[in-house]
């Protein structure tokens, strides 16, 4: 993002991406698994200033798991229902990690140490390279963890993604969170066939997963591409995983 400003005027495509960087709060740590701990940390996070401040404005500011990339998500968003009301933290104490293989991330963590500690935490920073701290992450070593997601990336189907990182027997599941009426909300998305249902229904578990707030959607992301002068059929891929085709050429 940083060098988004040295090219060409004219030349910087920008491109809403399936990815979504979290903060995700670890349900089973003795501050977070108190659902109003979890809310008071929710209520102090400033996502627009992390948009604006840290991605430079190349990135909207969370709205839910799923970003603007997935257009039709944010005309069948549910507002998540029965969350727990703040409490105020009273200087409980917390370690936040990220890791620094995507270099805005550290950034937004001094970010959110700052809005949490305005907030009444006193914060612990822990910064790894991912593959030293993930395995720490999942084990729930961690009260609190920022890391970036790409939704769509694996199979393309916006399910799998609630099922992996938020269910009681989710593989990446970094929030800890065991909830049955999350796990219901997410069996039911799974076994809709329709497709306009299915999206409904994943919406459904979003917001059932957001009521716990066991995450906290930061910011979406977006791509920022070079494109020279001249320069026809590239490839502005939301997936992150095209820029050139048969069609792409001078």
């Amino acid at each position: 993002m940083a060098q988004a400003g040295a090219l060409d005027k004219g030349t910087a495509k920008e491109t809403a991406t399936a990815r979504t960087t979290s903060l995700q709060l670890n349900t089973k740590s003795p501050v977070f698994k108190d659902a109003g701990l979890r809310a008071a940390a929710r209520e102090a996070i400033d996502t627009k200033a992390i948009a604006d401040g840290v991605y430079d404005g190349h990135a909207d500011a969370g709205a839910g798991i799923y970003g603007p990339a997935l257009t039709w998500a944010g005309a069948k968003r549910d507002q998540p229902e029965g969350r727990a009301a703040a409490k105020d933290p009273n200087g409980a104490a917390i370690t936040l990690a990220t890791y620094d293989n995507r270099p805005e991330l550290p950034e937004a963590a001094q970010v959110i140490e700052q809005q949490l500690e305005k907030a009444g935490f006193k914060v612990k920073l822990e910064v790894r390279e991912s593959s030293r701290i993930e395995g720490d992450a999942l084990d729930g070593k961690f009260d609190a963890f920022i890391g970036a997601r790409n939704t769509m990336l694996d199979t393309g189907d916006p399910v799998s993604v609630l099922a992996g990182d938020y269910t009681c027997k989710g593989s990446y599941n970094l929030a800890l969170l065991c909830d049955s009426g999350v796990d219901a909300a997410v069996e039911k998305a799974r076994n809709e066939s329709d497709t306009d249902k299915r999206q409904e229904a994943a919406m459904a578990a979003e917001a059932a997963i957001l009521g716990t707030d066991a995450v906290v959607p930061l910011v979406h992301q977006r791509i920022v591409t070079g494109v020279a002068d001249g320069v026809q059929g590239a490839v502005l891929d939301p997936y992150e995983r095209s820029l050139v085709a048969t069609g792409t050429r001078r």
